[in-house]
C-alpha cells in the first residue's frame, strides 16, 4: 500500500527484475487499501494477499491507522505485514510492532540498495515462510 506513483513504479520494476512470479496491486490511500483487503466496492473480486507492504505515510487513513485495522480483524489479520517506508524514527519503529506488525524495513535511497531490499522479501517471504492456507501469495 504505497501512494508515491514514483515508489509504486520502482518497487514493480524490482520485482518485476527479481524474477517475483507473484502479482503485485497497489492503492493509493489507507482506505482504498482496506476497501481491497476487504474485498469492497470496485475491489470486490480482488484476491485475498499473502503479504502486504505497508507505507506509513499514506493519506486519508495513514499506515498506523491501516495496521492496527488489519490487526484487528479476524479475517485479515494473519496476512503478514512488512512495513517499507522512509520513517527511521524509533517512535514508529516501535508503535508498528506493538500494532503486530511482521518486519519492520526502511526504504533506502539508491535503486541498487532498493533492489537487495525487495530480493530479500523475495527470498524470506514469498519463499522461506510458509504463508496461512488460504492466502495467495
Amino acid at each position: 500500500m504505497e501512494d508515491n506513483p514514483g515508489d509504486v513504479e520502482l518497487a514493480k520494476d524490482a520485482f518485476e527484475s527479481s524474477k517475483v512470479c507473484n502479482r503485485l496491486y497497489a492503492v493509493s490511500d489507507g482506505v482504498e487499501a482496506m476497501e481491497f483487503l476487504k474485498r469492497q466496492g470496485r475491489f470486490h473480486t480482488a484476491p485475498r494477499p499473502g503479504l502486504v507492504l505497508l507505507d506509513l505515510n499514506l493519506p486519508r487513513m495513514d499506515g498506523r491507522e491501516l495496521l492496527a485495522a488489519i490487526k484487528s480483524d479476524d479475517d485479515l489479520k494473519r496476512i503478514p505485514v512488512v512495513i517499507l517506508t522512509t520513517s527511521r524514527e524509533a517512535e514508529d519503529v516501535l508503535r508498528t510492532y506493538n500494532l503486530h506488525a511482521n518486519c519492520y524495513i526502511t526504504k533506502p535511497i539508491e535503486l541498487s540498495q532498493f533492489l537487495r531490499v525487495v530480493q530479500s522479501i523475495e527470498d524470506f517471504w514469498l519463499t522461506v515462510a510458509t504463508l496461512p492456507n488460504g492466502a495467495a501469495a
